[in-house]
């Protein structure tokens, strides 16, 4: 991405894996989503870049990485919009877009307090279920409480 004044706000990687637009207020939940914190290869992620399509934006590049489809699909959570880059010797092989996954498993905390899983050593798992206004929201399959994307809120 080059400003105005046509400097890179944002350095290239020449093999990896680039995820972008990405909305700026998520992205820390999508590092957690993908345990980018514990990650060992070199992680650049910028937030609040300029976006035509989105206003800002956010931007995650992974440098000798390939994320695999499932795991990127995880962020489709809270960024349904997201574009997954493939990049080979610096140039763009393949864009995947991300898809919500059926069925999410152990990475979203249940909002009910009484929920099995945030009272005993259970692994959350949720249906990914969509509303009349195409929005989507997670059924805990254990209490069958509605967490909107809104209420998302990551555990691992």
């Amino acid at each position: 991405m080059k400003t105005n004044n046509q400097k890179l706000e944002v350095r290239a990687i020449e093999n990896g894996t680039v995820i972008d637009h990405l909305p700026a207020d998520s992205l820390f939940k999508i590092i957690n989503i993908l345990g980018l914190d514990k990650e060992t290869n070199r992680i650049t992620f910028g937030t609040n870049l300029e976006s035509k399509r989105m206003g800002t934006k956010a931007i995650i590049k992974i440098n000798g990485r390939y994320c695999e489809q499932e795991e990127i699909n995880r962020i489709a959570l809270v960024a349904p919009m997201a574009m997954v880059n493939i990049i080979k010797d610096f140039e763009v092989i393949e864009k995947r877009p991300v898809t919500v996954p059926d069925r999410i498993e152990g990475i979203i905390k249940c909002v009910n307090p009484k929920c099995v899983t945030n009272c005993e050593p259970v692994k959350t798992v949720f249906e990914v279920i969509k509303g009349d206004d195409n929005e989507m929201a997670l059924r805990c399959h254990y209490c069958e409480k509605i967490t909107h994307r809104k209420q998302i809120e990551i555990v691992k």
